[in-house]
């Protein structure tokens, strides 16, 4: 069977269309451009060596990212919105034997039903009005290689079973064509919905599910990894300031440092990029203060104190130590003033200082 369109890895995302764009050639409709990401993960080694982060759930994760890899089988990434689940089925592929070939990414809530199955299959001059060519379709762009199929829970129904076939066979059939062609593509879904709950209340076929979920990912949201925060941070900023006309903006306190890693992160990695983005350009000395973070970050929801302990759980005489110790740091070393805070007598802290020093 001949290759098609065996030039270095692509990554393309199209844009939501409108009918009149069906007559636009492909290159010009589509937003293609050449990933520097791909080309630098697939000249490093292992697969995971560009998923950032020193936390026990990212070595955890990029350890399965190296074994799934190397896989054929379809894999299925989860994980809430702005984790990182497109970079993370970029670590696949390019770990994998398909890595000199292209990387494709379609987002299925992006594009109308009647667009989405020609983008995804191709369809012949003519299968539709406004259809005065016809078009390859993604399976065969990422013939050989990997496509990602993000927001995969948002498919419409009706094209479930339409991927099943293809998943199932690797045989396809544009829209509007009678004739069958034969790809080789291997699949890799994300989605940061239960895909099983979707198949219970009827609106993702099982078959289907079954068929993408042969080898899973999830990827930790930021608060499970809140010890990456600091690097992440860093690993932002440096291309931020260099973005940047002109910015003061170096690092930040303890203080604030400390609020980042106890936030809750709704927005994921994702939100603490775009943190750092505000911060360079708001940012009017060369360390941001606690009060700086806070006006960047915005409304801040009100969250349970012990939230951040316990998603990293330690004994209690630790969790005792820590806090008097931080209390003790607030107060400027004073155990007069601390012993008042804690509710103790001030020869109590003496106490524990002389036993554990």
């Amino acid at each position: 069977m001949r290759r098609l369109d065996r030039r270095p890895t692509l990554l393309r995302k199209p844009r939501a269309l409108v009918a009149d764009d069906v007559d636009r050639p492909w290159r010009e409709r589509a937003l293609v451009k050449e990933s520097a990401e791909v080309r630098r993960m697939q000249r490093s080694s292992p697969a995971g060596q560009r998923l950032l982060g020193r936390s026990a759930p990212m070595e955890q994760m990029r350890s399965l990212v190296e074994r799934v890899a190397r896989s054929e089988s379809p894999v299925l990434v989860s994980g809430e919105t702005g984790t990182g689940k497109e970079l993370v089925a970029l670590a696949i592929h390019a770990g994998s034997p398909r890595s000199e070939q292209s990387f494709v990414a379609v987002n299925c809530a992006a594009l109308p039903e009647h667009l989405l199955e020609s983008e995804l299959f191709g369809h012949t001059r003519g299968a539709f009005t406004g259809a005065s060519q016809s078009r390859r379709g993604l399976f065969v762009e990422a013939d050989g290689g990997t496509l990602l199929l993000d927001e995969i829970g948002d498919l419409p129904l009706a094209l479930q079973g339409k991927l099943l076939r293809v998943l199932q066979s690797g045989e396809l059939r544009p829209v509007g064509s009678e004739a069958r062609r034969m790809v080789d593509v291997r699949c890799v879904a994300a989605t940061h919905k239960d895909l099983a709950r979707l198949v219970e209340a009827g609106q993702f076929r099982e078959d289907l599910f079954f068929r993408l979920d042969v080898l899973r990912v999830h990827v930790p949201a930021l608060r499970e990894r809140a010890d990456d925060i600091p690097m992440l941070f860093d690993h932002f900023l440096r291309p931020s300031r260099a973005g940047a006309a002109r910015t003061a903006l170096e690092g930040l306190t303890p203080e604030a440092l400390e609020f980042l890693v106890g936030y809750d992160w709704p927005g994921n990695v994702r939100q603490l990029q775009n943190l750092v983005e505000r911060l360079v350009v708001t940012a009017t000395s060369p360390v941001a203060s606690l009060d700086d973070v806070k006006h960047a970050v915005g409304p801040v929801r009100e969250l349970d104190p012990m939230a951040p302990l316990l998603r990293r759980p330690m004994s209690l005489d630790e969790l005792e130590k820590r806090y008097i110790a931080g209390v003790l740091e607030r107060v400027g070393g004073s155990k007069t003033r601390a012993a008042e805070i804690l509710g103790v007598d001030p020869s109590t802290l003496y106490r524990r200082e002389k036993l554990r020093g």
